[in-house]
């Protein structure tokens, strides 16, 4: 994909999402004019964008959809459910049309007949019949979308003060008409720019800029440049401008051809600098004023072309400027303040850069092989007993580089999040109950990969939440609740952790229906689940095929999908689970590390093979000499919690230091296990027995256990590939990892060990 295509791609995504969420808050608040004014913009940007890029079909639909906007915003249109639905459908044709430019790079959605139907509802929708002549209105409508018609742009030379003619509008002939245009926000300013000048050179023939042609192709420009057009009239002037696309607004006046700045730019300039010299910076701000849009949008009237910067310093009336070009009309613009074209100190620093994942993931590629190789210089000195100053230097720059890559990896929330307000309000509407949904959190960071694969397993959950999780508003309100139900999506950084938790204010799951239905399906036989606590009930819901939908509907219920959330969330070293109260509701909770791939672990020794665990799962290490029994099953004390104990031997089928003799090992499915009658406590300890080993406790809020191994051995930080083929997905494995003499590791998932 070429740079061009790619930055209005990127930017004509970034605008649908603003898009969708602005209609959103449309939607909920009709009188809500900042909305409405961001609505109109973003809209207007994507038109503009594709005309520059020669997109004529999505340009085209983009005009349809804007003129409607437009009379939405001029009050002819009301919004109403129906409307809102138009509009929706016509922002997905856009995604789709820029999703295939993206792909292929040309256009093959016929948006012909959705056009239509914008067009019919604009000009035959709620419009008064006897409102008046249409083109009272058209003004009207313009005036409100800031775009200035010709009468108005082109008043008296005292209403839009006119800057010093260029050295080169000397040789024009006859009338000259002076026009500020503004371009605007755009990823591509030079192309409109160059777009605007080859429309003067159709229309008109004889012009000169300022900056100059080169300049604006370069993009040596702020928000916009002037324009001086010999033997023209102003309106029509005026009126040829506005109509292009990449036009955000403009202001005209009549000029005088000679190089000599016009009578009544004079008298602007004698009120400026008290010598009737050429108007300084003071006239070039109100220009600006003049060209600023007056949608409602975040430019203001001092932030315009000219800025506030150290030209500012002219107007002092001394007279001693810096010749022709130290005042130009763009103030800290191209052509400064006579300090060349850098314009002073006071030109915006570009703070941020567009960086291909591609290239990003190359860099973090590189960085794992760093890594790797670090471990292996490292393990390969320590055999041969010797310490390096360089090599500890190494580890620092090498530790720096790496906590730099993950950064560059790491994306907030929103980059997935900013869709599914969206995503809530269609389910919702579709099933005719009425959701209020509120996301916390969207600036917490993950990396890019796990954002990518958690968005589908959060867009089933949220389906859930509204199919399954709220009620109708008829049984809402039978049951004393608001009519419209609460969705709430939260992101919260915990150590080195992200928790997500989905929750709604529904009617919750049942832990009874859920028993029946796993006899009913032939998941649990009925003494299990009748000896199964409520928690582990609901985690049912994750068995495949299982689901507790009375009917299948359109949006979710074949029991298709919670399986898959799982898998993902482990496949990416993470957890999920799942918490209610019925009558008030369901959350859906899942915890994600915040990078993948390098991890620090500790190794561990069970039967003689090497094990890693991550660090960030340990609480504490310790001896095994203080296990009990409890019903049989070993058990050791933390505070007042009791926290299962796992032989890794044995889940691992590696041998080596068996339970004591009368002692039963925890089941492979937990809730499988039986009690033995008595309930008695067994005090026996492990130590009483002659147990040896060591237990690492895992942290309560990843899983309440503690694995036994054979013996502790070191940590290090290493490279942890997931597992392919046959293996993905192997209960109690996450990954491999390579060690510096090139064995291969294991690392545990110790949540589905």
């Amino acid at each position: 994909m070429d740079s061009h295509r790619a930055a209005f791609v990127a930017e004509a995504e970034d605008g649908i999402t603003d898009l969708n969420n602005a209609l959103l808050a449309l939607e909920a608040d009709p009188e809500d004019d900042a909305a409405m004014d961001d609505v109109f913009r973003v809209a207007h940007t994507l038109k503009g964008n594709a005309a520059a890029m020669g997109y004529e079909d999505v340009s085209s639909f983009g005009h349809a959809l804007e003129d409607l906007l437009d009379a939405v915003r001029a009050g002819d249109r009301e919004v109403t459910p129906e409307l809102m639905d138009l509009l929706f459908e016509g922002v997905d044709t856009v995604e789709s049309m820029v999703d295939e430019i993206a792909d292929t790079g040309e256009v093959s959605t016929d948006p012909s007949d959705l056009e239509s139907r914008l067009r019919a509802v604009e000009e035959h929708g709620t419009v008064d019949p006897d409102g008046g002549d249409d083109d009272g209105e058209g003004d009207d409508d313009n005036a409100s979308a800031g775009e200035a018609d010709g009468d108005t742009a082109a008043g008296d030379a005292a209403d839009v003060p006119i800057p010093a003619l260029p050295d080169a509008a000397a040789d024009l002939d006859g009338d000259v008409v002076y026009a500020a245009v503004t371009v605007g926000d755009s990823a591509m300013p030079a192309v409109d720019a160059t777009l605007i000048t080859q429309a003067l050179d159709d229309q008109f023939g004889e012009f000169v800029t300022d900056p100059d042609p080169e300049s604006l192709e370069e993009g040596e420009f702020e928000d916009g440049f002037d324009a001086f057009v010999a033997d023209a009239e102003a309106d029509v002037v005026a009126e040829g401008l506005d109509a292009l696309t990449q036009v955000e607004s403009v202001s005209v006046a009549a000029a005088d051809g000679d190089a000599d700045a016009p009578d009544d730019a004079a008298t602007t300039g004698d009120d400026a600098t008290g010598d009737g010299t050429a108007p300084d910076d003071t006239a070039a701000d109100e220009v600006a004023d003049e060209t600023t849009p007056d949608d409602g949008s975040d430019d203001s009237a001092g932030d315009g072309p000219t800025g506030d910067g150290p030209t500012g310093d002219d107007s002092t009336g001394d007279g001693d400027g810096d010749g022709p070009t130290g005042d130009g009309p763009t103030g800290d613009g191209p052509t400064g303040d006579g300090d060349g074209p850098t314009g002073g100190d006071d030109r915006d620093e570009i703070k941020s850069i567009r960086v291909d994942v591609d290239q990003v993931d190359d860099l973090y590629g590189l960085v794992e092989q760093l890594v790797t190789s670090r471990i292996k210089l490292r393990r390969e000195l320590e055999e041969a007993n010797v310490e390096s100053d360089t090599l500890d230097e190494l580890d620092k720059l090498a530790s720096s580089l790496q906590d730099t890559a993950m950064d560059m990896r790491l994306i907030p929330f929103s980059q997935v999040s900013d869709s599914f307000p969206r995503l809530v309000r269609d389910i919702a509407r579709d099933l005719d109950k009425q959701v209020r949904f509120d996301i916390e959190g969207d600036d917490v960071e993950l990396d890019r990969t796990i954002l990518t694969e958690m968005r589908d397993p959060l867009v089933h959950v949220l389906r859930n939440a509204v199919d399954h999780g709220i009620e109708s508003p008829a049984e809402r309100e039978a049951a004393g609740k608001d009519p419209t139900g609460e969705v709430m999506l939260t992101a919260e950084r915990e150590r080195d952790s992200v928790i997500i938790e989905v929750s709604d204010d529904g009617g919750g799951l049942s832990a009874d229906r859920l028993r029946e239905k796993a006899v009913e399906e032939g998941v649990k036989s009925r003494d299990t689940v009748e000896s199964m606590e409520d928690g582990e009930v609901y985690d049912l819901v994750f068995h495949p095929g299982f689901s507790t939908a009375e009917e299948v509907t359109d949006v979710s219920g074949r029991g298709v999908g919670m399986d898959v959330v799982r898998t993902t969330a482990r496949d990416l070293d993470g957890s999920v689970s799942v918490d209610s109260v019925p009558g008030e509701g369901t959350t859906v909770r899942f915890r994600l590390p915040v990078t993948v791939a390098i991890v620090k672990v500790m190794f561990v020794d069970v039967g003689g093979t090497e094990y890693g665990i991550p660090i960030k799962s340990i609480a504490e290490v310790s001896r095994a000499d203080d296990i009990e029994t409890v019903h049989g099953d070993e058990v050791v004390r933390h505070e007042d919690d009791l926290y299962p104990v796992v032989r890794l031997n044995e889940r691992l089928e590696a041998g080596s230091t068996p339970a004591p003799s009368g002692v039963a090992s925890e089941s492979a499915d937990p809730t499988e296990t039986t009690a033995t009658d008595g309930g008695s406590v067994d005090t026996e300890t492990a130590s009483e027995t002659a147990d040896e080993g060591m237990l690492v406790r895992i942290r309560e809020e990843t899983r309440q256990v503690a694995l036994h191994c054979d013996g502790v051995l070191d940590q290090e930080e290493v490279v942890v590939k997931p597992l392919d083929g046959p293996l993905s997905g192997t209960p109690g494995l996450s990954g491999t990892a390579v060690l510096g003499d090139g064995d291969v590791v294991a690392v545990l998932d110790v949540v589905s060990l």
